[in-house]
């Protein structure tokens, strides 16, 4: 019995659910054709509106809210599927809006609207936790966050004869979660036989995660079609032909499966009279297995928040974008990340997509523009910009200057010393009092004070030419400013609150030192962009203090006290494995036991968590960012922690003091033991 299975991808904003056409159960076109749709109920002004806890339709059911797939046929509802298990950490709030169905195995008549009675022709529907039992097969769907769960309904429903599980999900982007997404449905079919049909959102929600699509179908612990990860299509759909008895024969062998099956409470079938398959599908030949492929995290990066970028940008009703290019690595990634979209914008175009084609004419302003070089359209919606000061270095202009010139955009180059001069000059005339950098002997605070009102003039004049550059060249529209501030650096707090870290959106924001290195090697290899060489061999610096004869010498690892490495690991112990300054130091004793002493751990550990807790006041003000990390700092609502700590950790410190007394005790012991 063989079945060609279709699984496809809308992009966020389609108000899908399991679609199916008129005349097309379950949307098959033909014989055996089995399609899934999953989209998402996008509306502003619904209770979850602009937010990305909402994937499906909510439906009210004796006056509860329930996330809910709805499962139609031929303009008949045969099933309202209640979500039963709710997402609600990291970036998910989703019991802020919905109930979970708490009753397993259990269904209740559901009265339609009498607007969709009229459509429908039904008074009620059943409404809860059922299957589908075709005339040839059994149907049974998951609610994204239910795939992830310890115990999914997959598991049960498998053992009680479902050989098609569907699953219409919303699962976010982050770094390297492809592989975990994949090993779920693979390991859900390899334990338990059967076919998985996940499709995925596609896009942007108006917020800081990005939905990746990587749609696939899978049988028996085996990938047969794999879908895009990134791409600017609105729908993407995945044909396999897969013959059911596989998965019969599959199941029959596993002898613990069956004992299971035997004793497993039995689902409520909502009888459908159809048939998914024919004798005519034995002539159709079955799909082969195949092997995933994953893009490396690098590739990722190039593709993903480029992909964000154009959402935002399309929906925002902009003509472009704003940059401050520093002439460092993180603003050169991001000037890459909006080279790498008008390369996709292109591609996409070539490929025929009308969509794409219609948006990016709406953002030129253009209605016969037709984009073919990326450079070139680059040009138009990129402007970049050099706001040099007297700490600025010659090197760091030419850096910046050529690497604008090889992606395209529209560069300005400028010096922001008269306003800094201007500003001090008012502070001077009331207060009687000049303030000096350090190197003239001026104080700490006069230092870092100095330092910040450079980088909060440049937040000033970059939103003043983002507004009125296109208009002085005779343009319409405004520009979006990018902020281009790394995780690292917002986890720690170092940059000023309400500098040039703060902007529109920041498409880095969420993406580690060491990764964006990496992805700014991946984009001189990929797109040949050469400049990029210097940037990453110069040291990473904010270009704040006095030069020492025209040389930096200010460095950000010598201002933060340690690495962008180090930055790393402190980031993913303190949100992924969830420890404090003690357990941390205890981690870090094996980690890093080879190169430090437990002293120098210890000093490491205070100095991050007394720097850290100070600037966590920051996380408040920070631009909104794509989420990438899963140790990102973003207070909004995937790191909910306190603003306010007692910097000095009097508790913990004091437990990772005596610690290192005991330890260095016991060395000492031991050397004496030596003779």
């Amino acid at each position: 019995m063989r079945l060609r299975v279709l699984g496809s991808l809308l992009r966020v904003g389609h108000p899908l659910a399991f679609a199916a056409s008129p005349g097309c159960p379950f949307g098959i076109s033909g014989h055996s054709r089995y399609h899934l749709r999953c989209g998402n109920l996008h509306t502003p002004n619904s209770p979850t509106g602009g937010s990305s806890w909402k994937r499906f339709w909510p439906v009210m059911h004796r006056n509860v809210r329930y996330n809910c797939r709805v499962i139609f046929l031929n303009r008949r509802i045969l099933l309202i599927r209640p979500k039963m298990a709710l997402a609600n950490e990291g970036n998910y709030r989703e019991l802020r809006w919905f109930t979970p169905w708490s009753r397993s195995r259990q269904t209740e008549e559901y009265f339609l609207p009498r607007m969709l009675q009229d459509l429908t022709k039904q008074e009620t529907v059943p409404f809860g936790d059922a299957v589908l039992a075709t005339r040839d097969t059994c149907i049974g769907s998951e609610i994204c966050e239910e795939l992830w769960t310890p115990h999914s309904p997959h598991v049960d429903m498998g053992l009680d004869g479902v050989e098609i599980f569907t699953n219409a999900s919303g699962s976010h982007h982050v770094l390297r979660k492809a592989h975990a997404r994949v090993d779920l449905v693979t390991m859900a079919t390899t334990k338990n036989g059967g076919i998985y049909l996940l499709a995925n959102q596609k896009g942007c929600d108006g917020d800081r995660l990005y939905y990746d699509g990587c749609a696939m179908i899978a049988m028996n612990g085996h990938i047969f079609a794999q879908g895009s990860q990134f791409s600017l299509d609105d729908v993407e759909v995945l044909t396999a032909t897969l013959d059911l008895e596989d998965v019969r024969s599959y199941r029959a062998e596993i002898s613990s499966r069956n004992l299971a099956a035997s004793r497993v409470s039995p689902y409520p079938r909502v009888k459908v009279d159809f048939a998914l398959s024919c004798h005519k599908d034995l002539l159709e030949p079955l799909s082969e297995p195949l092997e995933w492929k994953y893009h490396r995290p690098a590739e990722e990066i190039s593709l993903g928040p480029a992909c964000w970028l154009w959402d935002f940008l399309r929906r925002s009703q902009q003509a472009g974008f704003f940059l401050p290019l520093s002439g460092g690595v993180d603003s050169a990634a991001t000037a890459c990340l909006v080279y790498s979209l008008c390369r996709q914008v292109c591609e996409a175009v070539k490929n025929g997509n009308q969509e794409v084609l219609a948006d990016v004419r709406t953002i030129v302003n253009q209605i016969s523009y037709t984009p073919q070089d990326p450079r070139e359209l680059c040009g138009r919606i990129l402007t970049t910009c050099y706001m040099a000061s007297e700490n600025s270095s010659r090197e760091t202009c030419n850096r910046a200057t050529e690497l604008a010139q090889q992606i395209g955009s529209h560069h300005i180059g400028l010096n922001i010393d008269p306003a800094v001069k201007a500003v001090v000059g008012i502070f001077s005339l009331v207060t009687g009092t000049s303030p000096l950098f350090a190197v003239q002997g001026g104080s700490s605070r006069e230092n870092l004070a100095l330092q910040n009102v450079q980088a909060r003039i440049r937040m000033v004049v970059a939103y003043l030419f983002a507004q009125l550059s296109l208009w002085s060249r005779g343009a319409r529209g405004g520009l979006l400013v990018l902020g281009s501030a790394n995780v690292d650096e917002s986890l720690l707090g170092y940059l000023t609150k309400y500098d040039c870290s703060s902007a529109d959106i920041n498409p880095i924001g969420g993406i580690s030192k060491s990764d964006l290195r990496a992805f700014v090697q991946f984009c001189i290899e990929r797109f040949q962009l050469p400049a990029l060489q210097s940037i990453l061999a110069a040291p990473a610096t904010a270009e704040l203090e006095p030069l020492t004869n025209g040389q930096v010498s200010q460095t950000d690892e010598e201002d933060m006290g340690m690495t962008y490495a180090e930055l790393s690991v402190y980031g993913r112990l303190r949100k992924v494995a969830k420890t404090g300054p003690y357990s941390m130091f205890c981690r870090l004793l094996t980690m890093w036991g080879h190169i430090c002493t437990p002293r120098q751990v210890a000093e490491k550990v205070k100095r991050f968590f007394s720097k850290y807790s100070a600037n966590r006041h920051k996380m408040t003000t920070l631009t909104p960012a794509y989420h990438a990390e899963s140790y990102s700092p973003d207070d909004n609502r995937f790191d909910l922690r306190p603003f306010l700590y007692h910097t000095g950790w009097p508790w913990q410190f004091r437990c990772i003091e005596n610690q290192v007394l005991q330890l260095e005790r016991r060395e000492a012991q031991d050397l004496d033991g030596v003779d």
